[in-house]
């Protein structure tokens, strides 16, 4: 088996830094990591083994640390012999005073020595961080390498246990909080960029607010964050609301909060989520602080949607669109007053059709194919708003033909919207939003 597993190893390493990965090197690593997983000694012994552990992944190149990585799901995982024989004994005490402890001993048969060396990095500084970094790594190489899914499946078991919401602490973000957290806060926007130190100091001011989860093994890296903005309206443009030179609007008269931006951190934590209870958690927040706030909604892109339209062009005819979908994202048409009226009206009809009615094709086919609505209608909130020229920018026409949308997060509806999207595939929606589905 293990000459079997070099050959497998050496196989995908390339012609880079790492070429001359062989049997001496494999064993070398094996050594390490079967000190890992047998977890002698004090607390002392665990983090000096832990430490070398990640200080020899770290010196490795991309195709090092894909070997590294396969060397551990493949040789590490529980012994079948073990648990064939802790299976057939539990069968054997079913009923009797022993069930129990023959149950232990199954449960720890299958506990796999790839969990143990796991939770070795617990013991280290920054070794949470390590252990979410490597996953971002894994989820790169999983792509192409399926062999590696048994790691990955034990891994994210582990990081959505470390990472339960309530152990996350939530923190507002002022322009007064660490440099070194602002430009964290530049580097990882994911759905508007941030294009200045300007910029985000209007993202932060006294009309605005930003909050994020923080666990605290890593204290200085965002897990998630939102900007949220103070209005009196329901935004339909996110250009106006990032608009620099606009005046500050006097938040003790907002009666909205417009969340704008919602963005994941930590490629390592893909599958676990907390996103849902971020917004739960802001919005008791900004009720403590602004009475008179009633309404909470997003402005949220369609990140899926310019795609589809491509994949299913006979769609925009069927809107009432005589462009094409290079033409709609090229935007000439935007700069002549009368077509830009005709073809927003058919975006609007297209992008309600495309929300309501475009499934993903996993699970039971009652989901939206559109992963930002899924997200919004699994935490109770209704499409409220369609917004064409939402976002004017290149990335919005080059996604959704700069269609935004508005998912309004009712608080008296929220339970009731939860269970019957997860029971029935539901999709909650404002009047006006199901005339504009309708078929012509």
């Amino acid at each position: 088996m293990a000459e079997g597993l070099v050959q497998r190893l050496r196989s995908i390493v390339g012609a880079g830094g790492t070429a001359g990965v062989g049997s001496k090197q494999l064993d070398a690593w094996r050594r390490q990591l079967a000190e890992c997983a047998e977890a002698k000694g004090g607390e002392v012994s665990a983090r000096t083994r832990a430490a070398a552990l990640a200080q020899t992944y770290l010196e490795l190149d991309d195709s090092g640390r894909h070997a590294f990585l396969r060397l551990i799901s493949l040789e590490f995982g529980p012994e079948p012999g073990r648990v064939a024989q802790a299976h057939e004994a539990y069968q054997q005490a079913v009923g009797s005073e022993g069930q129990w402890d023959a149950e232990a001993e199954l449960r720890a048969a299958l506990r796999s020595a790839r969990i143990r060396i796991l939770t070795q990095f617990n013991a280290i500084p920054q070794g949470v961080k390590f252990l979410v970094d490597l996953r971002a790594d894994l989820l790169r190489y999983l792509e192409e390498d399926v062999e590696l899914a048994p790691l990955d499946r034990e891994l994210e078991s582990r990081l959505a246990a470390w990472f339960d919401v309530g152990f996350l602490e939530l923190q507002r973000i002022t322009w007064n909080s660490s440099a070194a957290l602002l430009e964290k806060l530049i580097e990882y926007e994911a759905v508007h960029e941030i294009r200045s130190w300007t910029d985000l100091k209007n993202r932060l001011d006294s009309d605005r607010r930003l909050y994020a989860f923080f666990h605290p093994r890593m204290p200085m890296e965002p897990l998630i964050f939102v900007e949220v903005a103070l209005t009196d309206h329901l935004a339909d443009s996110v250009q106006a609301l990032l608009d620099e030179h606009a005046p500050v609007f006097d938040a003790r008269r907002a009666d909205t909060a417009i969340f704008y931006s919602i963005s994941n951190t930590q490629a390592g934590l893909r599958g676990v989520s907390f996103g849902s209870f971020l917004l739960k958690r802001v919005i008791d927040d900004l009720q403590r602080d602004f009475s008179k706030l009633r309404h909470f909604a997003t402005l949220s892109p369609l990140p899926g949607f310019a795609a589809w339209a491509r994949k299913n062009p006979q769609t925009l005819a069927d809107a009432g669109l005589e462009l094409d979908a290079e033409q709609l994202v090229a935007g000439d048409w935007v700069r002549k007053a009368a077509t830009a009226r005709k073809v927003n009206d058919a975006l609007a009809r297209l992008a309600a059709r495309y929300l309501t009615r475009a499934k993903a094709s996993r699970g039971d086919g009652r989901q939206p194919l559109d992963a930002v609505t899924r997200f919004h209608l699994g935490n109770g909130a209704r499409i409220e708003r369609i917004n064409p020229g939402g976002d004017a920018s290149a990335k919005g026409m080059q996604q959704s033909f700069g269609v935004m949308v508005n998912y309004l997060y009712d608080l008296d509806e929220l339970e009731q919207n939860v269970e019957s999207f997860a029971r029935e595939g539901a999709i909650a929606t404002s009047a006006a939003v199901r005339r504009l589905a309708r078929p012509k």
